[in-house]
C-alpha cells in the first residue's frame, strides 16, 4: 500500500500530497462501486440506477424534483433510469398528497431488497475503515469530505451534529 502519512504534515498541500490524496479517491471509489458495478449487472443497471435506488430508500416519498436536485442530472437522463425502475418494479411513483402533480418516489419491496443487497459491502467496508482509523480520524475524514463538496452539496449537512466541527471552520 501507499504510504499514507497519519499525523500533522505541514506541507500537506504540497503537489504531491494533493495528487495522493486523488489517487486514494480514485482507487477507492473504484473499489467502492466494484461489488455494487457486479451486482447491477446482473439486472441490466448502471451506476445512475444505483443512486436512484439509493437515494429514493434513504429519502422515502422524495419528489422527481428532489432527485433531480441531488443527483445534478438532466430530465431525461433521471427519466430514462427511472421509467426502467418503475417498469421492472424496484420504484413505485405515487401522487403527491397536496399536490397531485408532484411524483412521490418509494421503493417497492423489490427495491428494497436490491438496495439492501447493493449497499450491504460498501457499508462493512465504511465500517471496517472507521474502526481501523478511529473516532478523530473519522471526524477529520468527514471534514474533508465536506469540505470537497461545493456549497449546495453542504447545505444538505449543515444540520448533522457530527459535522459541525467542519461547518465552523469553513
Amino acid at each position: 500500500m501507499a504510504d499514507v502519512k497519519s499525523g500533522a504534515n505541514p506541507l500537506f498541500l504540497r503537489e504531491e500530497e494533493l495528487r495522493q490524496a486523488m489517487e486514494l479517491l480514485f482507487f477507492s471509489y473504484r473499489d467502492f462501486t466494484a461489488e455494487p458495478d457486479q451486482i447491477l449487472s446482473r439486472y441490466g443497471f448502471g451506476r445512475a440506477h444505483h443512486r436512484v435506488i439509493y437515494f429514493v430508500g434513504r429519502h422515502p416519498s422524495m419528489t422527481v424534483s428532489e432527485l433531480l436536485d441531488i443527483l445534478r442530472i438532466t430530465k431525461q437522463s433521471l427519466s430514462r433510469v427511472l421509467s426502467q425502475l418503475v417498469r421492472e418494479d424496484f420504484i413505485e411513483q405515487k401522487p403527491g398528497t397536496e399536490d397531485r402533480r408532484q411524483r412521490l418516489l418509494e421503493l417497492t419491496e423489490k427495491g428494497k431488497k436490491l438496495e439492501s443487497e447493493l449497499i450491504e459491502n460498501q457499508r462493512r467496508r465504511i465500517a471496517r475503515a472507521y474502526r481501523i482509523a478511529g473516532a478523530d480520524a473519522v471526524a477529520g475524514f468527514r471534514t474533508v469530505l465536506y469540505n470537497l463538496m461545493d456549497e449546495d452539496g453542504r447545505k444538505r449537512f449543515d444540520h448533522v451534529e457530527a459535522l459541525q466541527p467542519a461547518i465552523a471552520r469553513r
